[in-house]
């Protein structure tokens, strides 16, 4: 039997401990430079913004890890909900030969990552790993610190933002802003993919909220 605590609403929480902790975050295809200046594509979900600097947290032992410390370039794309299958495609494959002992069971190397996912690589303004043409959202940018996380054999990454390349389709006309009413990004839920649903309200700091949702 779960231990509860309970609450001072009177609902009883059940104390658990989940293997993962994805509480529903963008998805994130990662673009890095491979050594022999090839691109490798991977897919993660743990990215957060603050002003223009983004932390991501990768697999220690995977390709973009190990890319991203030799050369700290990299362009963050975010796709939308529904390219979901095309990023699915991406997710048993790693840029990593011979293959990691602990992918062995469930991945298989793949050089050519865009192939095989069906996305098109979109030359960089700033840095040399290529844009996912087909993704609505892209962030050029430069890793400024690196560490491993203790005991978890992940990477955590700091990188400074140095363009946003955005789909006009989802930008507020004649402004820098991204539409909220017109992006819906792909997001990650403890392993499942789901796109945002009906607006329920803003923030009093937002700055498009006399906007009409479209559709």
């Amino acid at each position: 039997m779960k231990p509860r605590t309970s609450g001072a609403n009177g609902i009883d929480h059940l104390t658990i401990n989940p293997k993962i902790l994805y509480f529903g975050t963008p998805v994130v295809l990662l673009s890095t430079e491979n050594d022999d200046g090839s691109a490798n594509l991977a897919p993660m979900s743990s990215a957060w913004a603050l002003g223009h600097v983004v932390v991501l947290g990768l697999g220690g032992g995977g390709q973009s890890a190990r890319n991203l410390a030799a050369r700290p370039d990299m362009v963050i794309n975010f796709p939308a909900a529904a390219q979901w299958e095309a990023v699915e495609r991406l997710a048993p494959l790693t840029g990593r030969h011979p293959v990691p002992a602990h992918k062995r069971e469930r991945f298989r190397y793949e050089p050519a990552k865009f192939e095989a996912a069906g996305f098109r690589p979109l030359a960089s303004v700033h840095v040399r790993p290529p844009r996912v043409a087909d993704c609505p959202l892209q962030l050029e940018a430069r890793a400024t610190h690196l560490r491993t996380a203790t005991n978890d054999g992940f990477v955590i990454v700091e990188a400074q933002v140095l363009a946003v390349h955005a789909d006009p389709r989802i930008v507020v006309p004649g402004t820098d802003h991204i539409d909220p009413a017109a992006w819906n990004p792909l997001i990650y839920n403890f392993r499942h993919y789901f796109g945002l649903g009906d607006e329920l309200g803003h923030s009093f700091r937002s700055e498009t909220s006399g906007r009409t949702p479209l559709g």
